[in-house]
């Protein structure tokens, strides 16, 4: 691929996506709200840029790996005049998560100012992405997709095509949805286990032996044993996703009542102040409304 790439959002995924593209050789430029990242960039052969203003007019594709939505809005400057500038004739592939009618809303400005657009979210945290070892979902108009295809096979091991815009992001809320509940439940199981003087290092030998396990319990409970909170996927950002899944699962209607129960923890988790650290600080939560049935009961009980 001889076209020049521009990726913008140096974060916990970000960041070990951008060094993997920029190791196999893509001419990258990067560009980070935070700039903390840059010299591990530049190690890995990339460039930095001035601005974002300096990154879109040199590249011919802009990757994006943001939190939110509002940050995909500041960094296109969207629904102002540059928002043209900064998309017309160039292929505009959002990696990050969001709703995905705020996607198809996306999609739609950037093909009114002669751009192209592609959905590209990923399934896997911090490890994964460091490993090249992620799950991109595709959708979009198929010659792109195709182009994202090839650019993206440095981040990932496998890609999967969603068809149209929203496609990839309704697909990717159907797995986090899996993934949040998965994780939500070997928490509680690790504090029930626990809570019956069970040894931890006994409990995840059982669950790491059994029909259950996978990559992503083996490395769960290991972080449980060993209260390691270091972030692979943040507090926060399961509550973002949790938000995501519930309001998607109402726009048509349906029930989400596990993920409901999760939503409440992580909001729960996030209030306690551990909204920067790993996941499986949800076990702050559900120690705390054990904390709160211990209070309730009557005197002698």
């Amino acid at each position: 691929m001889n076209k020049s790439i521009g990726f913008i959002g140096l974060g916990v995924m970000g960041t070990p996506m951008a060094v993997n593209l920029a190791r196999s050789g893509a001419p990258l430029t990067v560009w980070s709200r935070s700039p903390d990242q840059y010299d591990t960039l530049r190690a890995a052969g990339a460039t930095v840029a001035e601005s974002v203003d300096a990154l879109f007019s040199k590249c011919d594709i802009v990757i994006l790996m943001l939190a939110h939505e509002a940050a995909i809005d500041e960094v296109l400057a969207r629904r102002t005049p540059r928002f043209e500038q900064r998309v017309a004739g160039r292929l505009i592939v959002n990696m990050s998560t969001t709703s995905p009618g705020y996607s198809r809303s996306l999609g739609d400005d950037i093909a009114a100012s002669q751009g192209d657009y592609v959905e590209a979210p990923v399934s896997g945290s911090r490890k994964p992405a460091e490993d090249a070892q992620l799950v991109v979902m595709l959708a979009g108009p198929p010659e792109h997709v195709e182009t994202v295809r090839e650019l993206v096979r440095p981040m990932c091991r496998e890609t999967i095509t969603c068809g149209k815009v929203p496609g990839a992001l309704t697909m990717k809320l159907a797995v986090n949805l899996f993934l949040i509940t998965m994780v939500t439940g070997l928490t509680e199981a690790t504090h029930f286990a626990q809570r019956h003087g069970i040894d931890l290092a006994q409990f995840a030998q059982a669950l790491n032996a059994g029909p259950m396990a996978s990559n992503v319990s083996r490395v769960k409970i290991d972080k449980l044993v060993t209260q390691d909170f270091s972030v692979q996927a943040a507090i926060t950002d399961v509550l973002k996703n949790s938000r995501l899944v519930a309001e998607a699962a109402r726009d048509v209607g349906i029930a989400s009542p596990l993920l409901d129960v999760c939503h409440a923890l992580y909001g729960e988790t996030e209030a306690l102040g551990h909204g920067a650290i790993d996941m499986v600080a949800v076990i702050h939560a559900i120690e705390q409304r054990t904390a709160g049935l211990d209070r309730s009961a009557p005197a002698g009980q």
